[in-house]
């Protein structure tokens, strides 16, 4: 763990509020991004971003974060949002990293032909049926295993094959009419 992370962990329990300050200007953007990704609704994702902050003020006599205090955040932020997924009992059985674009040149054509095409992927992920767009992003931007999603969310694996194989091609076509 970095000395930031210690020290930060020291003041949550001598000086809470500015240790919350601290915390909260350093991580929370980074919160809400990991959260949106999950959900792709950017008002519940600062709500969830915020029960993060109020899990940390909670625990702070006694928070234990072994590796890294932004691994530590990651986590409590997947584990909130997976619960309000869990409590907005999404119905999977009713329905049948970010793809990263290698550039090799340089050129200033090329990385631009790049970032719309990335534009594109993204708002492929981001217009995914909710369903599709949880399991796709568990998969993708978590790097769960279809069992840890199957499991995570009390849905079968083949459900959860199900749910990525129409992400993938709906973000495929998304591709393919691109024209960059």
């Amino acid at each position: 763990m970095s000395h930031p992370d210690i020290h930060i962990l020291d003041k949550l329990k001598d000086q809470p509020e500015i240790a919350l300050k601290v915390l909260y200007k350093q991580y929370y953007n980074y919160i809400c991004s990991v959260v949106y990704k999950m959900i792709g609704d950017s008002t519940l994702a600062e709500d969830i971003a915020q029960e993060v902050f109020v899990e940390v003020w909670k625990r702070r006599e006694s928070l234990d974060v072994n590796l890294s205090l932004r691994g530590y955040l990651r986590r409590v932020a997947v584990n909130k949002t997976l619960n309000y997924i869990r409590s907005q009992k999404m119905n999977f059985e009713d329905d049948d990293a970010l793809l990263q674009v290698p550039s090799t040149d340089n050129s200033t054509q090329k990385i631009l032909e790049a970032e719309d095409l990335q534009k594109v992927i993204n708002e492929s992920i981001n217009s995914l049926p909710d369903k599709c767009r949880v399991v796709f992003g568990l998969s993708r931007f978590e790097e769960l295993s279809y069992k840890e999603i199957s499991s995570e969310l009390g849905i079968s694996i083949k459900t959860v094959e199900n749910q990525i194989s129409k992400a993938l091609k709906l973000v495929r076509k998304a591709v393919l009419e691109y024209d960059g």
